[in-house]
């Protein structure tokens, strides 16, 4: 794997050496959290439309299917509340794009519905439905590579106008990474995704977890992704060079879905389940599902080719996945 070097805007350098406390590196997390959630220069933060097909959008998601993808969610929820009933149940939306949501448009069974934005508090205090569209993958995580019989954390240099990929002394406990791997292994550690579960699980409310997202398992992670999973969204491309655009390009990397199980069983919730999307919409809301293949037999009406998009597997259906849980 080739080290990434690239050119960065003045604010942003001072932005990481505002982090670096006096030295000339800072972790990989720590320049995420400035390229992405900076409340003045953060991907994030920017007032732009990043979701969508039109031009200067960076990436789609299963909310551009609305409102059926909203429809299916609010089934699903429904479904799987079982004897709870959602009218008791607040609709908490975590981390929706400003002037959006999921239920936007739809009928739903809950009591009210709610967005927490980037940067704002969670407060979650009754019953709910806590949902999520990929959230936990754009969360800051630490990067390791294995060479000459160690694990190194990776970080970023800040130089003179350029950032570029430097091993750094870790800057926290390194997580138990697995023994003797390839040389050059990598490991994307999402250990901010596994916290912001934790985070949510720690909060006083009852009812139903819900999030979709792409992620393996701590076993695929380990074993079967040998460059890691980390990559860059600008303008449609799918992109390698985590440190170009920084402030102007989205960077993610997949969930370790056993973490974030694990934070949420640590937190009470009962049997975390794992689910592809086109297998948890199938199972949860198969009654709209059958009523919306039905209608209008002779032809593939919008909201079929829609449906199609977040079902089928060479599509989104399998792309990505529903991790559920309920506490009582």
């Amino acid at each position: 794997m080739k080290p990434s070097t690239a050119d960065a805007r003045p604010e942003i350098l001072a932005a990481l050496r505002a982090r670096a406390g006096g030295t000339d590196r800072v972790g990989f997390d720590t320049f995420m959290e400035v390229a992405l959630y900076h409340p003045d220069l953060g991907y994030y933060r920017a007032d732009r439309p990043r979701v969508g097909t039109e031009a200067g959008t960076d990436f789609f998601t299963s909310a551009l299917s609305a409102p059926l993808f909203g429809r299916l969610v609010a089934a699903a929820c429904q479904d799987l509340l079982g004897h709870r009933p959602a009218a008791q149940h607040e609709f908490v939306e975590i981390g929706a794009e400003p002037g959006d949501s999921v239920l936007a448009g739809v009928d739903h069974p809950f009591a009210c519905v709610r967005q927490v934005r980037v940067g704002e508090p969670l407060r979650i205090t009754r019953p709910s439905v806590v949902f999520s569209n990929e959230l936990f993958d754009a969360q800051p995580f630490r990067r390791f590579r294995h060479r000459e019989g160690v694990w190194r954390e990776l970080g970023v240099r800040l130089g003179d106008g350029v950032l570029e990929e430097a091993e750094i002394d870790p800057t926290a406990p390194m997580p138990d990474l697995p023994k003797d791997p390839l040389e050059g292994y990598v490991v994307d550690a999402p250990l901010r995704a596994a916290a912001l579960a934790g985070s949510l699980a720690a909060e006083p409310w009852t009812g139903l977890f819900l999030a979709f997202d792409y992620g393996k398992s701590w076993e695929q992670l380990a074993h079967a992704a040998p460059e890691g999973t980390a990559r860059s969204y600008r303008r449609h491309q799918q992109g390698s060079d985590l440190l170009a655009h920084a402030g102007d390009q989205d960077l993610t990397c997949h969930v370790c879905w056993d973490w974030i199980g694990g934070a949420l069983s640590s937190g009470g919730f009962c049997g975390p389940r794992l689910e592809s999307q086109e297998a948890f919409f199938m199972r949860h809301s198969a009654p709209l599902i059958e009523a919306i293949t039905t209608s209008s037999p002779a032809g593939m009406s919008p909201e079929k080719r829609s449906l199609l998009q977040l079902l089928h597997p060479a599509h989104m259906g399998q792309k990505f996945q529903a991790l559920w849980a309920l506490r009582d």
